[in-house]
């Protein structure tokens, strides 16, 4: 017997992508709409509107297809919309209690009114070599913070010990990057050091051992006690000055773009610090094989950077990796080197004016909607599985994102 089959075709209209779609969707089709559904959503689209007008049977097998695209769309802030549906259809979708969960509209009047291009007109808006940005400033911002931890001085002779391990309180951290740990007694946690991040007082950390997994802290907003172990990293506060999005019409955008772009933005502080989210294009990043504590220290005080010993002590992938994944980091952007002190200058590289650190998640969609971002954060913090810490290099790609600006003092 032959296979049915439902054809799909996509167009872009009134600032939402349409699915049209025509045919029998029953269990031998659905594989097929649930594979055009999930390359829209992969390929960063976050409102659809489903076009069933000539449809002429849909099974349950469909009606899950539909439910799964509502909820995978749902929790980062899009939707789908059902468009002309003939009334025996319709009956399918009542009699399942579908017809709750989805906005059914039937002209394009309703559709354009809908659209994301009806709200966001208060943004502003830019489009810079094929990527679009949308910004707003925020009435609240409040300048803060950047505060040094420890010292990068040993890390190159892997030298630190116990007494250059710089104790603070989980609560105490808004956001920061460094190299850390936690645990109790330094005989306990001294090989445990690794690439950590901190965003919203959560804290992870990718310890370099042989078979690392990323631990992490959470913070509820009420202080535990925890205690967080660094050799060296910076911490900083405030509020966010701007709340951005961008999203690409090419292939990818880089993080060195990204920051590029944000120095541009009016500024009366020579340092930023960035939150980012995005959906990743291919990554480069790299973190420590071992800590870089005594034990572990090259003999005749080798450099553990030097070209003989750097692929002992650095997973660093020559290659773009984890494309697709959920990406969430936060690090600092320099406006102006020259503007910064000499120990502020140490955070960055010779040729880079930013260092930020960023947990790969699980793959997945994340919102669009800036209104959205702390929420979006907190889903994405709280819910998905991480799988690394990394500190995330220039060239790094992604397909669209999120992003938050705080203005800092050093």
């Amino acid at each position: 017997m032959e296979k049915t089959m439902a054809t799909c075709t996509t167009i872009e209209k009134f600032g939402l992508t349409w699915l049209n779609i025509s045919g029998r969707i029953d269990g031998m089709s659905a594989p097929d709409v649930q594979q055009q559904i999930d390359e829209l959503i992969l390929g960063g689209k976050r409102n659809l509107v489903v076009n069933l007008e000539q449809v002429n049977f849909v099974s349950s097998a469909g009606l899950r297809v539909f439910f799964g695209a509502h909820l995978q769309l749902k929790q980062v802030g899009g939707e789908v919309i059902l468009y002309r549906i003939s009334p025996n259809i319709l009956t399918v979708f009542r009699i399942s209690g579908f017809d709750k969960l989805f906005r059914i509209m039937s002209t394009e009047e309703e559709i354009s009114a809908a659209s994301p291009l009806a709200i966001e007109g208060e943004l502003s808006a830019s489009t810079e070599d094929g990527v679009a940005f949308k910004l707003r400033e925020m009435s609240d911002a409040e300048t803060g913070l950047l505060r040094m931890i420890g010292s990068q001085e040993k890390l190159a002779h892997a030298d630190y010990s116990a007494k250059d391990v710089v104790t603070i309180a989980q609560s105490e951290l808004p956001f920061g990057t460094g190299l850390a740990t936690v645990g109790e007694h330094y005989e306990e946690y001294q090989h445990l050091f690794g690439e950590a991040l901190i965003i919203n007082r959560n804290f992870y950390f990718y310890p370099a051992v042989k078979r690392p997994a990323v631990d992490f802290m959470l913070y509820s907003g009420e202080d535990a006690g925890t205690l967080c172990r660094f050799l060296h990293g910076f911490s900083f506060n405030g509020r966010y000055r701007y709340v951005g999005a961008f999203e690409t019409a090419q292939d990818f955008m880089t993080l060195e773009k990204l920051g590029q772009w944000v120095i541009s933005l009016p500024s009366s502080t020579a340092l930023l610090g960035l939150v980012l989210i995005a959906e990743s294009k291919g990554l480069f990043g790299m973190n420590l094989r071992q800590a870089p504590i005594e034990p572990n220290k090259p003999v005749q005080g080798h450099d553990i950077f030097n070209a003989a010993l750097f692929s002992t002590w650095m997973n660093f992938p020559v290659d773009p990796a984890d494309e697709n994944h959920i990406v969430v980091g936060a690090g600092v952007i320099c406006r102006d080197k020259n503007a910064c002190s000499a120990e502020m200058q140490k955070i960055f590289s010779r040729d880079s004016s930013m260092h930020l650190h960023a947990g790969i998640f699980e793959k997945g969609p994340i919102s669009k909607n800036i209104d959205q971002f702390s929420s979006e954060l907190e889903r994405v913090l709280t819910q998905l599985s991480i799988t690394k810490v990394q500190h995330l290099l220039g060239q790094s790609r992604f397909s669209n994102g999120m992003f938050g600006i705080i203005e800092l003092k050093g």
